[in-house]
């Protein structure tokens, strides 16, 4: 029979693609959601029964090791950005870590695979960061051979990054960021998959790996090359910080006082920290390189994707080619 994987938060923006990546290599896939329901689009990525979406809440030790049962392999995409209800980021990010790192020692698991993220530190005044921090350090305390995969911001299809501020583009003459001089170092979503399915194949050793791209560029840099690539002339606008901190605490408070009926999809107060530190790979770090992989540049892949932000979409080079000829 072949071998079996359970991938916890599999059909988030990273985990399709691992479950992917697993079922080109022949692995069963059990993809374990909160909501098995809204992840019935993994099912045609292997053959009938292949890739299967099952219950679980990564908060609950029985749910968690009963989506593990049998399991070759586990990896762990489960990540969130904004604490809604009892999702708490302590709850998800360090404890729900540690939950599933040790349920797979117990269970036998041969390979764990962690998705963390550049910047994880205990000590980070970053809820987030700091969570993120706190999990490595339980899952390596559960697992010591776990594979730590620490990206920096990803790109792709169904990113919440460039596509966000390209749809702000398409409406407004001004694109307002915070954070303007922040260094990022982009990554190719396929490329995390492809770093995460060597560890669980055992193709890499234990340890955390730093992925990032290979072009490092701020914030403002990076909003320039998209509106190039979508053929897009607005003014990119850095706003102050405390102008941040204003309007995250009023959308902060908002879904405060709704108890989470409203969530706040614009900015929170922790995102704001984290839009102020360098998100790029550290010095002497393990890096794709030690994966004997080679990342692609944001700039190759962004088109791919990014042409229905363009003024005439689809047709947008069709137009621009008609006025050539037109001219000569």
């Amino acid at each position: 029979m072949s071998k079996l994987v359970t991938i916890y938060g599999g059909s988030g923006f990273v985990g399709r693609y691992i479950a992917r990546r697993m079922a080109k290599e022949g692995w069963r896939v059990r993809v374990a959601v909160r909501r098995p329901n809204e992840a019935l689009f993994v099912r045609p990525y292997g053959v009938v029964g292949q890739v299967e979406p099952v219950l679980c809440n990564i908060r609950d030790d029985a749910s968690v090791r009963a989506a593990m049962k049998g399991a070759d392999a586990v990896v762990n995409c489960v990540g969130i950005l904004n604490a809604v209800g009892k999702n708490k980021f302590d709850a998800v990010q360090a404890e729900g870590a540690g939950r599933v790192a040790r349920l797979a020692a117990e269970e036998g698991v041969a390979n764990l695979v962690h998705i963390s993220a550049i910047g994880a530190d205990v000590n980070s005044a970053s809820s987030y960061s700091a969570t993120k921090g706190q999990g490595e350090a339980a899952v390596q305390a559960a697992f010591p051979g776990a594979v730590i995969l620490r990206p920096s911001i990803i790109f792709g299809n169904e990113d919440g990054f460039f596509n966000r501020f390209a749809g702000m583009a398409r409406l407004s003459p001004i694109l307002p960021i915070f954070g303007a001089g922040t260094k990022f170092q982009p990554v190719h979503v396929e490329d995390v998959a492809a770093a995460a399915v060597k560890g669980v194949l055992g193709q890499a050793p234990a340890g955390i790996y730093e992925l990032g791209g290979p072009d490092v560029a701020t914030f403002a840099e990076l909003m320039q090359a998209m509106l190039g690539i979508i053929h897009r002339r607005r003014l990119v606008l850095p706003l102050p910080r405390f102008a941040g901190a204003i309007m995250a605490a009023v959308f902060d408070s908002v879904q405060a006082v709704t108890l989470g009926l409203i969530v706040n999809k614009v900015l929170t107060g922790d995102q704001l920290k984290n839009l102020y530190r360098d998100n790029v790979v550290s010095p002497g770090a393990k890096t794709f390189a030690d994966l004997g992989i080679t990342p692609a540049a944001y700039e190759a892949v962004l088109p791919d994707y990014l042409w229905p932000f363009r003024p005439s979409g689809q047709y947008d080079a069709i137009k621009a080619s008609a006025k050539n000829l037109r001219k000569a």
